[in-house]
């Protein structure tokens, strides 16, 4: 398990990277601004479809002084994976498209072609906004919808027995690790997978896998979390 307390981390059995970088978006596809009775499509880090939204608030409008506080959002699951965890972003434009307003919504356990009503508790929209497009920060698949790797046995020498190699090094994957077998092993090594990992944010625990990055926002900044094997 790992713990996130009082702006440090601990971890056991793995290292964990923290970069600290402006709540920017970064080099990757673009979603698109679509109008408000539009649906909106969130990408994963390849450029494809993941999620899609459509509104389910019919009415927003807002004011610096009297901002709108919420909306509420149907996402749809349009990835083959399962998603333990799924957060981001809803962006609203006014006519002149300057950003106006944006909230933070989160799901758990979305099945594949599954819909799901969220809202936006973090909401501060000062404005009538004619469009808006959807982020998503976090994509946390379970372990068993990545694929273990697979030991490939090496071919025995005619003139002598081929002697045994090394172990190869541990294979991290997008959603989980798994150890592959020696090369030359017998068919029935089985690769090892790690226990769930989670981390522990102030009471709240978020699930996180090796090699999948976990963002959150401090303050006004948004921290990444990567965790990777030691050297």
């Amino acid at each position: 398990m790992f713990v996130l307390a009082g702006g440090a981390a601990t971890t056991t059995h793995a290292q964990v990277t923290t970069t600290t970088s402006p709540a920017t978006s970064e080099a990757r596809p673009n979603e698109t601004r679509v109008p408000l009775a539009e649906q909106a499509v969130a990408l994963d880090n390849n450029g494809q479809s993941a999620l899609a939204g459509r509104l389910r608030t019919t009415t927003l409008t807002g004011t610096p002084d009297a901002p709108g506080r919420n909306s509420r959002i149907v996402l749809e699951n349009r990835a083959a994976a399962f998603y333990t965890y799924v957060s981001g972003w809803a962006t609203f434009y006014d006519a002149e498209g300057i950003r106006c307003g944006e909230g933070l919504w989160k799901a758990e356990a979305f099945a594949p072609g599954e819909s799901v009503e969220v809202d936006t508790p973090g909401l501060r929209l000062t404005c009538a906004p004619v469009s808006w497009r959807i982020v998503a920060t976090n994509l946390v698949t379970r372990a068993s919808d990545t694929a273990p790797a697979t030991a490939v046995p090496s071919t025995p020498s005619t003139a002598s027995p081929a002697p045994a190699t090394a172990p190869t090094h541990p294979t991290i994957a997008a959603a989980t690790q798994t150890m592959t077998a020696p090369t030359g092993a017998t068919s029935d090594a089985k690769a090892s997978a790690l226990p769930p990992l989670e981390i522990n944010i102030n009471g709240k625990t978020l699930p996180l896998q090796p090699g999948n990055p976990l963002e959150i926002i401090v303050g006004r900044e948004r921290v990444r979390i990567v965790v990777n094997t030691a050297p």
